[in-house]
């Protein structure tokens, strides 16, 4: 369990990839993007 109280699924990792892809993203460079649902705080 994660610090936002459950555990992360595949359609967490999808829509930061879908995020990262888009162009609302595009404004971010050498950054790592971490899918972890706080857990790494």
């Amino acid at each position: 369990m994660t610090a936002t109280g459950d555990y992360g699924t595949g359609k967490n990792i999808a829509q930061a990839v879908v995020f990262r892809a888009s162009a609302n993203a595009d404004y971010i460079t050498g950054a790592t993007l971490t899918v972890d649902g706080g857990a790494n705080t």
